[in-house]
């Protein structure tokens, strides 16, 4: 293999690159990003960024000399509009295609929104954002100004981590979550409950199990309306809904995509000499098949893509862990909690932290503010052990003891 192509400009890009020069690959590595910016950090734009206390520099993975002088092409600001499976060549929104030898999507995942039958304009008026990219941050960033009023659609980490923000700005937060409480998608209900009362004493209006009726401004937002009747007057509307896999490409080049673009433990999708990595992918995972919107799969999962265009692959096996930082808080997760059927509640300290279990199989750690229960968690599920329910629930049990044990 000579020349390898790299569709996407995020942190899956990145790590798959510089993996290849790591692993002694010599030909030509072409990157080609939607942005115009090279790979940077996403998870800082709803936090130190939006804060104003990053500069937009300090948001990229790699300066821009790494590039050049890794002999790594760049083609940024431009998408690729065409992938023809076969013969392994992209085209260019320029009309330009090019050719390789092995191509690898990392296209990562797009925020949804709101149906345009909910706007009273037909479509989002000013004021009325996501967050997922630079840009999008860039355009939110000078609307949050102390005294403002915001509307925060959706209850996941985007949301919450918003609402940190713009209370230490000084905006007026209210958060609308449909489901019956937050962070239902990914987290057990007792954290969901600790980061209601968190967020509530901040002084953010948390309102669950609600319906979005109409969200009124003909040229800017000026309100939100819920199903009971109730009206949220507002200068600024945050949708923080979740995100979709960018699988057209994919799809439209024949590819086999199912919530996301399908692909092996070795990352390798249906068709020859293609492969993917990161959030725009559906891999096999311990006996079912998983998608993963997190840092931690876009830089492992793009690393052993990597090793396996180069003929060294190993299955892709992962211990999944998150973070999410809320104002004075790091929530850390370590594995997937979808099944628990308990959860031991363990205190410690100023933290506390949330254990899953399904029957006797240890399942996951939610920890907050407590970076020891997160650090034994991890180590345990890597090592396929599970603790002793009632040595969690002690707090005289010194949790070392159980990765030593």
């Amino acid at each position: 293999m000579e020349r390898i192509g790299i569709i996407g400009g995020g942190q899956a890009a990145a790590a798959l690159a510089a993996k290849l020069r790591e692993e002694g690959f010599g030909g030509a590595i072409t990157l080609i990003g939607a942005e115009d910016a090279p790979p940077y950090q996403r998870p800082p734009l709803s936090k130190k960024y939006l804060l104003g206390e990053w500069p937009r520099e300090r948001l990229f993975l790699r300066p821009g000399s790494f590039y050049e002088e890794q002999g790594i092409t760049l083609h940024l600001g431009t998408r690729a509009m065409a992938l023809d499976a076969a013969r392994r060549a992209v085209t260019l929104e320029s009309g330009e295609t090019l050719s390789f030898d092995g191509i690898a999507l990392v296209t990562g995942a797009r925020p949804r929104m709101l149906p345009d039958a909910l706007f009273a304009a037909g479509r989002p008026p000013v004021g009325v954002h996501v967050l997922r990219t630079l840009a999008d941050a860039d355009a939110l960033a000078p609307e949050m100004v102390a005294g403002r009023r915001l509307v925060i659609i959706g209850g996941g980490y985007i949301g919450l981590e918003a609402a940190a923000v713009a209370r230490d700005r000084g905006l007026d937060v209210t958060l609308i979550e449909a489901a019956p409480r937050i962070l239902a998608r990914v987290a057990c209900a007792e954290t969901a409950e600790w980061f209601t009362a968190f967020h509530r004493s901040r002084g953010v209006t948390v309102i669950t199990d609600a319906q979005i009726t109409d969200i009124g401004g003909l040229e800017r937002v000026s309100h939100v309306t819920l199903a009971d009747g109730r009206t949220i007057e507002t200068d600024l509307v945050l949708v923080g809904i979740g995100v979709e896999p960018e699988t057209a490409l994919a799809e439209t080049a024949g590819l086999e995509v199912a919530q996301g673009i399908l692909v092996d433990a070795f990352g390798r999708t249906s068709a020859p000499a293609i492969w993917a990595a990161g959030d725009c992918t559906v891999f096999p995972w311990r006996g079912r098949r998983i998608r993963l919107e997190s840092v931690q799969n876009a830089i492992e999962q793009a690393e052993a893509v990597a090793r396996d265009m180069l003929g060294r692959g190993t299955p892709y096996d992962p211990v999944p862990w998150f973070w999410s930082d809320q104002a004075d808080v790091k929530l850390q997760i370590a594995g997937l909690g979808q099944g628990h059927d308990r959860i031991i509640v363990r205190e410690s300290g100023a933290g506390r932290s949330h254990w899953y279990f399904r029957g006797d199989e240890f399942l996951a750690v939610d920890a907050i503010n407590d970076p020891r229960a997160y650090m034994v968690g991890k180590r345990l599920l890597e090592a396929g052990r599970t603790p002793d329910p009632a040595a969690l629930a002690d707090p005289g049990v010194n949790l070392m003891a159980l990765v030593r044990g």
